[in-house]
């Protein structure tokens, strides 16, 4: 890695938009306390600004935003608005408890956003732009303009714009590739077009916010570092919108370990960069790929004999950073049935969790539970377990029991035990299959009209005892939700995450029922 002198004009201002694009990946949804404790992670790990939500959209956003506004120390809070001047002074009021605030407020440039989505003139948005800006600005000193779909908008009307904004007091201006659709030389082409020609772009500090359609989104952005782009938007795990967005830890690492090629800086702790993969993978349910670089269970495991051998005489072989550099720890075969909880919690720190106490005794008596049941408990297995407990916490909803009938005379069957708010339900039913009579028993207790969209099985680690994690997700009116369980036994862990799936369900049409009721 190359060692560079920190200066100012070569520093890249991390812009994490996980809590509000990520948030809109379908399925995605977290929480009030889960957005809470994401928002906590990125202020401590050393994100420059948080966006923090969509104040307008909901009450519940509205709420979020502010909330993490008044806790957050260190990084800038930004709300993101539409260029109505509702929108702008609600995002304003949402900030407002932020020791620093940014109202980010974007209006589409390209023909066919104006054309279909706007239905306005160019004129009409050109006169949108000056009047959201100026509106925004006179709520703080820190605005961002968007160029929604920006990498499409013609170049004469573009630098127009941006200059425009610039002048009513944006101080940040982002040129988006809305729709995944733009190529690294293209898009730093475009930034360094934009910059010489418009006359004050020396007061403002230029964004790249990419997404992922062409499998392009870190390359585009990084690309733009070289254009003179000084504010990338990223998300943890790289989630959002359709394919996603620019994943945070490969913009960071990319910095880190090719200073040469991008002779820049962040501010970022790099250690902490698998625990915030971590924690919002549990938060959204949204599994991290195995082969997912810098954080995904793969992205330091070596199994060709060529590559071990390599590895044994020098890492530096295989491996362009240190798994240390990231925060990720060897695995190991150290915790079984005689682990005690001092043990336990001191492995949970070095795996990049920190809970509370109720959930570490919880977690603990399952890990025992886990201990007796299986020869060998890896450290993935001990991730899946913690991951299902943090994601449950807040559930009403909890398998107590299950047992299933199954085999090659059906029809099979399968009784549960629900705790629902406390109190005990048992119910027996049956199926085409005994995954399809889990189900059927659970839509018993808790009557639904969900859909069935996926439902998915891998084993978390090798052998026949290995864990099953099992991912589900429903979709109900429009919304969509994933869940994952966990569990030595399929079927049981099936019963789990298509109960966490229903929670999240109901805990999401609670919220809608709440805000349409305050309206």
């Amino acid at each position: 890695m190359t060692t560079l002198a920190k200066s100012e004009k070569d520093r890249v201002v991390i812009f994490d938009t996980t809590l509000r694009d990520g948030e809109q990946c379908p399925g995605a949804t977290m929480t009030f306390e889960e957005k809470l404790d994401v928002a906590e992670m990125l202020d401590t790990m050393g994100v420059d600004i948080i966006e923090a939500g969509f104040p307008i959209a909901s009450e519940g956003d509205f709420a979020a935003v502010q909330e993490i506004a008044r806790r957050t120390k260190n990084a800038v809070v930004c709300g993101l608005s539409r260029a109505s001047f509702k929108d702008i002074d609600r995002c304003a009021e949402a900030i407002k408890p932020a020791k620093r605030g940014r109202i980010h407020t974007f209006l589409s440039t390209s023909p066919v956003h104006m054309k279909y989505k706007l239905q306005k003139e160019p004129h009409e948005v050109f006169e949108m732009v000056v009047a959201q800006v100026t509106r925004a600005r006179s709520h703080t000193d820190d605005v961002e303009w968007s160029a929604e779909d920006g990498t499409r908008t013609e170049h004469d009307f573009l630098c127009r714009c941006v200059e425009a904004a610039i002048k009513a007091g944006a101080t940040t201006i982002n040129i988006p590739d809305t729709v995944g659709y733009t190529v690294p030389e293209e898009y730093a082409a475009l930034f360094k077009m934009v910059r010489e020609r418009v006359p004050n772009a020396d007061k403002a500090i230029f964004s790249a916010h990419t997404h992922d359609d062409l499998g392009m989104a870190v390359a585009n952005a990084l690309a733009s570092v070289n254009a003179g782009v000084r504010q990338i938007e990223c998300t943890i795990n790289g989630i959002g919108e359709r394919a996603g967005n620019a994943s945070l830890e490969e913009v960071v690492m990319a910095m880190k370990v090719r200073g040469d090629i991008f002779p820049v800086w962040n501010n970022i702790e790099a250690t902490m960069l698998t625990r915030a993969s971590k924690l919002v993978s549990a938060a959204t349910s949204f599994p991290v790929q195995y082969n997912k670089a810098i954080v995904g269970r793969n992205a330091f495991a070596h199994e060709s004999g060529i590559h071990q051998d390599g590895m044994l005489k020098n890492a530096q072989t295989y491996e362009i950073m240190t798994p240390d550099s990231v925060g990720v720890s060897k695995t190991s075969l150290v915790m079984g049935k005689h682990s005690g909880r001092a043990a336990f919690r001191s492995k949970l720190k070095e795996m990049g969790y920190e809970i509370g106490d109720n959930q570490l005794e919880d977690a603990f008596n399952r890990f025992k539970a886990l201990a007796d049941r299986k020869k060998h408990v890896y450290d993935e297995d001990i991730e899946a377990l913690v991951d299902e407990e943090i994601a449950t916490a807040q559930d009403r909803i909890k398998l107590v029991s299950l047992t299933v009938i199954a085999g090659t005379m059906g029809p099979q069957s399968a009784t549960a035990t629900l705790d629902i708010d406390g109190k005990h339900q048992t119910v027996q039913s049956s199926g085409n299959g005994p995954v399809d009579a889990i189900f059927n028993c659970i839509k018993l207790v808790v009557p639904h009209q969900a859909t069935l969209e996926l439902y998915q099985v891998h084993a978390v680690t090798e052998g026949t005892d290995a864990q099953a994690e099992v991912s589900v997700r429903l979709s109900d009116q429009g919304r969509s939700v994933t869940s994952k369980g966990a569990d030595p036994d399929t079927l049981v862990a099936s019963a789990k995450a298509y109960l966490g799936a229903l929670n999240k369900l109901q805990a999401r049409g609670a919220r809608t029922h709440a805000q349409h009721s305050a309206q």
